[in-house]
């Protein structure tokens, strides 16, 4: 039976969604099908065909009260829109389908755990607000919420927390067939404690630890957890409030962090070993992972920054974008990161440049466009102070990405971007050489840079609104650098 909030949903969803040009969206970034998106969640593959569903609110271009909204792809690459699967429209969620995480059970049925945030009016005419975890069952269409719903409350840990705080379930099943889920929560001191719980059926569940805690270092709440063993080690994911800068590896604000370890199943226990950010540049927020069926773990997140949400460009009909999905692996202490290997069977028109010697601003031939992958070879035998790049260039705009080879720093900056509002434009990022070389492989769509740096071994994501017929790519350097350029279109007509 679907719900009058979430028939309300959909009906609007059809009815404005062809408001929105196809010219207006990204090529193969999933949007809302209208208005707002932030989180992904419920990332899992189910009856041949990837789900992605996101936080989402239809009827404008700013948060309110959260859905789901739902995509599918068969390839990651391309995605289909499906009608939203969630609406806020019980006691226990009626402030919001917070985010969360599906999988398939046994008998079938695509299982979601999500978080359901209650506003309750108090005597004194304040409003108290209750996070819990809930569950719903469904087809890859319709999903029914479940009748025990909420299947965890903050009464259910044995550890201080804040009933405020407790959010962000990331469900899995192990190989002896037990079901366990990871949630984050704040406890009373300020710091925030990642939470394991386990099931043997998916429906009742039990605390069972706190993996890991902030210690009031590195950042406030940490939401979005997720949790995963890659090649030989688990990684915690998490995305932490209120961050204090470190150097340049950790930035002000809202961040995201891979703390990496060894995990005790027995005992349930996780051992900390590293801390390294996930992707530093300015949109990138709330990772989610997922196990695809030939064994790669596979990571999407939003491409936004909470910090610019309240500045959406004049004129656009949608805003919240998500990465392309991401393949993971981790090598000698570093995660590693590259755009899912489906995105190969797109590109088209190859232009090849080796060893051109880069002096004032040039434009090469063949090397343009705002829907692309390139990789550009910055050698470090050249003689130059700073090598600069433009991308998404006009006669007025552009987004640049320079390296300073003495402080062995890149700069985004996004200021001639076209985004006109006093916020983040620029961030920079430590990027020593790897092999002599700095390489940069940039994945552009229309409205953003996604830059997967020596290899993968660090990232930085960056969206913008440039019109799009300014689609030129200049490069420039202070001195003679050398590069090498390997360009491809990606067409999906």
């Amino acid at each position: 039976m679907i719900s009058k909030l979430l028939q309300q949903a959909r009906d609007y969803e059809k009815e404005h969604m062809k408001e929105v040009a196809p010219a207006e969206r990204p090529c193969y970034h999933v949007t809302g099908s209208r208005g707002w998106i932030n989180d992904p969640n419920g990332f899992s593959f189910y009856k041949g065909e990837y789900h992605l569903f996101y936080q989402y609110y239809p009827y404008e271009n700013e948060w309110g009260p959260m859905h789901w909204g739902h995509s599918v792809s068969k390839d990651l690459i391309t995605w289909e829109y499906r009608p939203a699967i969630m609406a806020p429209d019980q006691p226990y969620d009626n402030f919001g389908c917070f985010s969360g995480s599906a999988l398939e059970l046994d008998d079938g049925r695509h299982l979601i755990m999500y978080t359901g945030v209650e506003k309750v009016p108090c005597a004194d005419g304040s409003i108290k607000q209750y996070q819990a975890q809930c569950m719903a069952v469904g087809d890859g269409r319709d999903y029914v919420k479940y009748e025990g719903n909420p299947v965890i409350t903050v009464k259910d840990i044995p550890v201080s927390g804040s009933s405020e705080d407790f959010r962000d379930p990331k469900i899995w099943q192990e190989d002896d067939g037990k079901f366990y889920a990871v949630a984050a929560g704040a406890a009373g001191d300020g710091t925030s404690n990642i939470l394991l719980f386990g099931s043997e059926d998916a429906f009742h569940w039990e605390f069972l630890n706190v993996l890991d805690s902030s210690s009031k270092k590195l950042g406030g709440m940490w939401e979005c957890p997720d949790f995963f063993e890659l090649d030989g080690k688990h990684m915690l994911m998490v995305s932490p409030m209120a961050m204090m800068p470190e150097g340049l590896k950790y930035h002000v604000g809202h961040g995201t962090l891979c703390i990496s370890g060894t995990y005790d199943k027995a005992a349930h226990t996780f051992h900390r070993e590293s801390v390294q950010p996930i992707d530093s540049g300015i949109d990138f927020y709330a990772p989610q992972t997922m196990l695809t069926p030939d064994g790669r773990r596979v990571m999407v997140a939003w491409m936004q920054a909470w910090s610019n949400t309240k500045f959406v460009p004049h004129g656009v009909k949608y805003f919240g974008q998500l990465t392309v999905p991401r393949e993971l692996s981790f090598r000698d202490g570093q995660l590693i990161q590259q755009p899912v290997r489906e995105l190969d069977a797109y590109r088209t028109d190859p232009v090849r440049y080796d060893r051109v010697e880069i002096t004032e601003e040039t434009s090469l031939e063949g090397v343009n466009g705002r829907v692309l992958d390139m990789t550009v070879k910055l050698q470090a035998d050249g003689n130059y102070e700073e090598f600069i790049m433009k991308v998404a260039c006009g006669d007025e705009y552009y987004t640049s990405v320079a390296y300073d080879p003495k402080k062995e720093v890149l700069c985004i900056d996004r200021s001639h971007s076209g985004y006109l509002f006093d916020i983040l434009h620029r961030r920079e990022i430590q990027v020593p050489p790897l092999n002599g070389a700095v390489t940069l492989r940039c994945v552009m769509d229309r409205f953003s840079l996604e830059i997967f740096i020596n290899d993968g071994s660090q990232t930085a994501t960056v969206t913008y609104f440039t019109p799009l017929e300014a689609e030129g790519i200049t490069f420039a350097a202070k001195g003679k650098a050398t590069i090498g350029i390997e360009k491809y279109a990606l067409s999906f007509s």
